[in-house]
């Protein structure tokens, strides 16, 4: 038997006429005569015509949608609608059975929810297939785009013992006997029994390892997963996610919003450039949800035309103060109808409030920075005027947030200062202020949440739908 040929390759490529062999997974079984197979390299479907008079009636019956199968044939110009080439099998052998009965992805329209529940059978739709490859491509671009900067990339640790962002709930990791502890004179659980010898937890960032890095390699970045134990029901929030953080030595603030705008642009640019064929069917199968919506809900644009859009223009930059300028300004906020009305400077900007600026009042991307200094983290470099840190926030349409980043606070008293404030141990923190006390420097970073972004470039509207495995609460399925 020849080495199988991927229909991606024989779509694009100069088969015809050709004996080949083709292995995939049947998506539908026509008058039979028709099969319609797929191998995941391609949102397409290579249709292969069967002689049946020459096929064993037995064996016909058992292609079926799910099954596996292998096929040889000669690749065609179709005579039919909707694909260029097709195949005329000379054979067919079935690799694996999928019995109809109970084989639960039957073609035809299948819920989110549905499908969500049988997370390792949806890759085999064309939604989920399509949304896979792209997420394959994106991840790839990410690390295209640094390496090709000369960054280096950084395994920042799991388990950590800091908490980078003051973010909250955090998942705990211990060996001891969670129903009987061991406990200090104080009655406390002692963590010196621990594995660690001390209270671990799964990391919420890899910031704070990456500026160790930046101080010494100049420009690096991380990419791993980073957890939340945030009981949090939401289209937006995940258990378990993916964060891109560079960090970059003799950064400003305006440096690092230069280089996340230009990542921005490359990475929407390089998922448009080769993944055009998934892009196409998720803007049209986005266009068919919208017609069910009235059409004060329906985006102004389809995604492809979002995409071009977002790379070809740039984006607005301003201050967290005229941010609020406009907000309280607005007609939404006069007529109460945002869920939280912006009063005074300091309130902390919501997702409607950033959805505003960028779907409504500009219509493009945003940048804000120089956020009150109360609502941001210790790390966030202060400003001259006391009451601000150089602090900046990317807001993209239908998203809100897609990057949160600052310059970093370098100077030693400042930042010890600031963790006084906060309540933060500095004992905890010595290795930290250690890159402060030698060789300090000016130096910035940023956070991308990638599911975030790959919301955006798919235009789904559920953070659990561009994630394989989705992690949230009560589902640790798979």
């Amino acid at each position: 038997m020849s080495k199988r040929v991927r229909i991606k390759t024989i779509l694009e490529g100069d088969y015809l006429g050709k004996d080949i062999t083709v292995k995939g997974w049947v998506r539908t079984f026509r008058s039979n005569r028709f099969i319609a197979l797929s191998d995941g390299s391609i949102i397409h479907t290579l249709q292969i015509v069967v002689d049946f008079e020459n096929f064993d009636e037995q064996l016909l019956k058992r292609i079926t949608t799910g099954a596996a199968i292998v096929a040889q044939g000669k690749i065609v110009e179709s005579q039919g609608r909707g694909q260029h080439f097709e195949m005329h099998a000379d054979s067919i052998e079935i690799l694996g059975d999928s019995d109809p009965d109970k084989y639960p992805l039957q073609p035809k329209r299948h819920s989110m929810e549905f499908l969500r529940d049988i997370a390792h059978l949806r890759f085999r739709t064309n939604t989920f297939g399509a949304v896979f490859r792209i997420r394959h491509a994106l991840a790839y671009a990410i690390h295209k785009f640094f390496n090709d900067k000369g960054f280096v990339y950084i395994h920042s640790p799991i388990i950590t013992g800091s908490d980078a962002e003051g973010a909250g709930e955090m998942f705990q990791v211990t060996t001891l006997d969670l129903a009987n502890p061991p406990k200090d004179e104080n009655g406390q659980v002692d963590f010196r029994e621990d594995f660690f010898k001390k209270e671990t937890n799964l990391t919420v960032s890899g910031q704070l390892e990456a500026e160790l890095g930046a101080l010494a390699l100049g420009d690096v970045y991380t990419f791993g997963p980073t957890f939340r134990a945030e009981n949090s029901n939401t289209s937006r929030h995940l258990a378990e996610f993916w964060m891109i953080e560079p960090e970059m030595a003799f950064y400003d603030l305006e440096d690092n919003m230069d280089l996340c705008e230009e990542m921005l642009k490359y990475l929407i640019q390089y998922v448009m450039d080769h993944c055009r064929s998934d892009l196409e069917f998720l803007d049209q199968r986005r266009a068919n949800e919208e017609k069910s919506k009235p059409q004060n809900l329906r985006s102004p644009m389809g995604l492809l035309e979002t995409l071009q859009f977002c790379v070809d223009n740039d984006f607005v930059r301003i201050t967290y103060t005229e941010a609020i300028h406009i907000l309280k300004n607005s007609k939404p906020n006069k007529k109460k109808k945002f869920e939280f009305v912006i009063e005074d400077w300091g309130a902390d900007l919501q997702s409607e409030h950033e959805r505003y600026l960028v779907e409504k009042h500009f219509k493009k991307p945003v940048i804000l920075s120089d956020y009150p200094k109360e609502i941001k983290a210790f790390y966030m470099r202060q400003n001259e005027d006391g009451k601000t840190v150089a602090a900046m926030d990317v807001l993209f349409p239908g998203i809100g947030e897609m990057v949160g980043g600052s310059q970093r606070e370098e100077r030693l008293d400042n930042l010890i200062q600031r963790m006084k404030e906060m309540d933060i141990p500095e004992e905890e923190m010595e290795w930290f202020l250690d890159t402060r006390r030698f060789g300090t420097c000016e130096h910035a970073g940023y956070g991308l949440g990638f599911e975030r972004m790959m919301l955006f470039v798919t235009g789904m509207t559920n953070i659990r739908d561009v994630i394989p495995f989705p992690r949230y609460p009560g589902s640790a399925e798979f």
